[in-house]
């Protein structure tokens, strides 16, 4: 019977009874799974994000210890087998590592990583966003934004969002670094919101990289009332002349130069950058068909599994469910709001002393969202005159939006990373 009794308190029903914030997590957990099930929600990554975050708060699993990168740092030590130290402990205190993460171990006791632990590798060395970023090149067409430069002006006003709610979350307490974290929602890019939170403010990757991917999936719904709001009916009719056709040579010298540009301007972004100009080349290339394959089908699939479980696991109760993520939640959405409407507004300033103008409603696709923020707004343009067609110039200003926020993502990891 003792036994019996034993067993029964070191089960996870026992557990949850003593922790009942990780059955919160669970219950948003089940929620994510039906969002990205159900209503399809971008579920190639809020699916992993959601089961993610079920494994880390199943009590007693133990795949994934906060403890062992703490601090912002990959203790290698204590995943080698070594004993917690109380220097060790005071040292995290001193750095600012929540009560609840030091609780949760002991001096002179060994950790066994878990399976999560080690995938996370990943995501803490930077390695999954930039492989998301090779197969994303692999899989983009350049052309519209090379036969329209100026929709450059366009994915870089749809960063309004990434600054302004710097500035907001400086106002709101939170240091540079996590501020910086923050606004990088704005841009709605989840892998490059991924590489800069785990540079700046790693304790808040879990709430950081589900609103990201939340409002990436949430495109559709938050976009279209900023667009009508800001846009009349005949800016919303306006019909664009046909793009010029791009040349191969155009296209192969596209990724070379803006990677030779982007990575001595801000070489903080080169990572990033230099592997999605990479995954174009590829593509452009025509002499590497079997690495383009892979970068777009198998290589992005593999990465794409282990960078949502990751994350997701990094979704604790102790981190999660705080009045931080809330301020972070809500930030979030201004954020990718003010994206969205920078890039209409600057849209109608250009038409001001344009010939030919600019349909405004292609401004909103400057966020990074490729290509969901194009369709919309090609879907919203057509529903005020079914025979416009935004589509490809809309992928202009959404490609350059997608190297916008790679290079504002170099700007804050400049000024604010250590």
């Amino acid at each position: 019977m003792e036994t019996i009794v034993n067993f029964l308190r070191q089960t996870g029903f026992v557990l949850i009874a003593e922790n009942w914030q990780v059955l919160v997590m669970m219950l948003i957990s089940f929620g994510l799974m039906y969002l990205a099930i159900v209503h399809k929600f971008e579920p190639m990554l809020l699916l992993p994000i959601a089961f993610g975050m079920l494994l880390t708060n199943l009590p007693g699993a133990e795949m994934f210890h906060e403890i062992l990168f703490a601090g912002g740092h990959v203790h290698w030590d204590l995943m080698g087998g070594a004993a917690v130290t109380q220097e060790m402990l005071d040292e995290l205190a001193a750095a600012g590592v929540s009560e609840t993460i030091l609780s949760s171990v002991t001096v002179g006791q060994t950790i066994t990583a878990g399976l999560i632990d080690y995938l996370y590798l990943g995501v803490k060395l930077g390695i999954y966003p930039c492989l998301i970023f090779l197969g994303v090149g692999a899989m983009t067409d350049f052309s519209p934004l090379i036969a329209n430069p100026k929709s450059l002006l366009l994915g870089g006003a749809a960063q309004l969002g990434i600054f302004t709610t710097y500035i907001a979350a400086s106002l709101m307490g939170f240091v540079p670094a996590e501020a910086g974290s923050i606004s990088i929602i704005g841009g709605a890019d989840g892998p490059t919101a991924i590489f800069v939170t785990t540079r700046l403010a790693p304790h808040l990757l879990g709430p950081i990289a589900v609103a990201a991917y939340s409002y990436m999936a949430l495109v559709p719904v938050i976009q279209p009332p900023i667009m009508k709001l800001l846009t009349t009916k005949k800016e919303r009719q306006i019909r664009m002349t046909t793009l010029r056709p791009v040349s191969r040579l155009e296209r192969i010298l596209f990724p070379v130069v803006v990677t030779v540009f982007v990575a001595l301007l801000v070489p903080s972004a080169a990572p990033l950058v230099g592997c999605l100009m990479l995954g174009n080349l590829f593509k452009e290339s025509g002499v590497v068909e079997r690495l383009n394959k892979t970068a777009q089908n198998e290589l992005m699939n593999i990465v794409t599994i282990m960078l949502g479980i990751s994350v997701g696991a990094t979704a604790t109760a102790s981190t999660f469910l705080s009045w931080s993520t809330i301020k972070i939640i809500v930030m979030g959405v201004v954020a990718f709001a003010l994206g969205t409407a920078g890039g209409v507004l600057i849209a109608k300033f250009m038409n001001l002393f344009l010939k030919n103008k600019i349909n405004p409603l292609i401004g909103s696709a400057g966020v990074s969202a490729v290509p969901m923020a194009a369709r919309v707004s090609q879907s919203v343009g057509q529903k005020e005159d079914p025979s416009n067609f935004l589509l490809m110039h809309a992928m202009g200003p959404n490609v350059a939006g997608v190297i916008g926020s790679a290079i504002a993502a170099g700007v804050l990891l400049a000024l604010f990373g250590a």
